[in-house]
């Protein structure tokens, strides 16, 4: 009790707004590149071998690595439970969308060598690669209408309304800014994934791999610069007019908000958030430098860097917005007015310190014990292997 009268409300709240970008760049860094492999399967694997060891350098781990989306989504309905609530409102068919990409993935990792047919095999390989590539494209558009703002308003008993068409939910996504946000993360899972490969696998993969990886990296470096100056001139902001009341009822409709101005106006009040592009910008070169100098475990962290520094730079830059409304700012979600209780966050922190601990140490050692390439001597040697 008198570690919970030492921590406010307030510092709960940023805690947990920082506890999920954790949670969702840890994602990112490890899911990201069983992504990017997927999405690389059939262009740099030729072979039925070479592509079982493309898919044997994931299979041990993937399953685990999904803990931390698992992990992000019970943040967010506990943490934030508005967020969660208009989320799967308005990004429903979405969300259906990337949940059928990864009912793919498992399906495809357990059925695709039930078989000996090359045609059965082949079908695998590309629902594979659609259960990589699509969620890895889909979570950029996702960021993408963050920063645009989501047509929803909170009625008189908090409850909030979607104003989007049934159809809307999905195509209504789709907005030039959004598109570019996902080209920026399909290129830097791309790339991410190339990193990986270039790791764990050796010859043609492994040349393919870094060629692919490379161009894919310069896609991303290039694309993110241009979200970055379309943010400054293309796309208004939200900003919060009224006194903020760190410590007040989670009701967003007590703030007041305004729609206009940049987003990157946050950089001039904050200089040093810039350290996060700067970051993703520096990660993602010295990655693309290192797929084509044939460095492996430094590519591999520069590659995750990039994606550490994409991904704050959204968080950062909108703060402390987490989802502004297009059709009512007053009703945008903020991360001073839409979180669960005190006591609430208070019971999650403590829950937190004890278990992601544990989640990091048994990820460190399933990573250490299945440390090395996957060799095609490997992958047909062994009965255990996909």
């Amino acid at each position: 009790m008198i570690l919970y009268e030492l921590i406010s409300y307030d510092v709960l709240r940023v805690i947990w707004w920082v506890l999920l970008g954790v949670l969702l760049i840890g994602f990112a860094l490890t899911d990201g590149f069983d992504m990017g492999v997927g999405a690389l399967l059939p262009f740099v694997a030729k072979t039925d071998v070479e592509r079982r060891v493309v898919i044997n350098t994931v299979g041990p781990v993937w399953e685990g690595n999904q803990v931390w989306f698992i992990l992000g989504g019970g943040a967010i309905f506990a943490a934030w439970p508005p967020l969660y609530a208009v989320s799967f409102s308005g990004f429903y068919l979405a969300m259906f969308a990337v949940l059928a990409c990864f009912i793919l993935r498992p399906v495809g990792f357990k059925y695709r060598s039930k078989r000996e047919s090359a045609r059965w095999r082949s079908g695998w390989d590309w629902a594979l690669f659609v259960g990589g590539a699509g969620p890895a494209l889909l979570f950029g558009v996702a960021v993408g209408n963050a920063m645009l703002g989501v047509p929803f308003h909170l009625n008189d008993l908090l409850m909030p309304m979607y104003d989007g068409t049934f159809y809307g939910k999905f195509l209504g996504l789709l907005r030039p800014f959004a598109i570019l946000s996902g080209v920026v993360s399909f290129a830097m899972l791309i790339m991410h994934g190339a990193a990986w490969l270039a790791l764990k696998t050796e010859g043609e993969i492994n040349a393919r791999a870094r060629r692919m990886g490379s161009v894919a990296g310069i896609v991303a470096i290039v694309a993110y610069a241009l979200a970055g100056v379309w943010l400054a001139f293309g796309v208004d902001g939200f900003t919060l007019t009224s006194d903020v009341v760190a410590n007040g009822p989670s009701n967003p409709l007590y703030s007041e908000v305004a729609r206009g101005g940049s987003w990157l106006s946050a950089y001039a009040e904050r200089p040093w958030i810039a350290i996060a592009p700067a970051l993703g910008f520096l990660g993602m070169g010295l990655a693309v430098l290192g797929l084509r100098s044939r460095r492996e475990v430094s590519t591999l962290l520069f590659s995750k860097l990039g994606i550490l520094g994409v991904i704050s730079s959204v968080g950062l830059t909108m703060f402390p917005f987490i989802l502004p409304s297009t059709v009512d700012p007053a009703s945008s979600l903020t991360v001073w007015d839409a979180s669960s209780s005190h006591r609430t966050l208070f019971i999650m922190l403590v829950c937190a310190l004890i278990f992601m601990p544990l989640i990091l140490a048994y990820t460190a050692w399933v990573y250490k014990v299945l440390w090395g390439k996957v060799t095609e001597d490997d992958v047909t040697g062994s009965s255990h292997s996909y």
